[in-house]
């Protein structure tokens, strides 16, 4: 699976997710890219987004994006925070999400 990361998330995160295809958005010099515009972008070269920013599921219409959009659910963007929900993060990347589903992971 092809995946990328939000600039808001910890780069660290990226190698928790072995076994994917993960680039930050800061490595596709995509860094500062409002919300809409990074969508259509990461839609052309990524299968999901995987993002913190829980605002993002109102100010964008994620149904009719052509990306599946994971939106962790924490108390914090820490990579300590993040780690109790990685497995299931994982197992989502694993289910051969479609393009527009909206998953969210964890609890806050």
């Amino acid at each position: 699976m092809r995946v990328l990361l939000d600039e808001c998330l910890p780069r660290r995160l990226k190698r928790a997710l072995s076994g994917h295809d993960v680039q930050t958005v800061p490595e596709t010099g995509w860094a500062g890219k409002e919300n809409g515009e990074l969508l259509q972008l990461a839609a052309a070269a990524f299968d999901v987004f995987v993002t913190i920013d829980q605002n993002m599921r109102y100010q964008q219409n994620l149904a009719g994006a052509s990306v599946a959009v994971i939106v962790l659910m924490s108390r914090s963007n820490r990579f300590e925070d993040l780690l109790p929900i990685v497995p299931s993060l994982l197992e989502a990347l694993r289910s051969g999400l479609q393009r527009g589903q909206i998953v969210r992971i964890g609890a806050k």
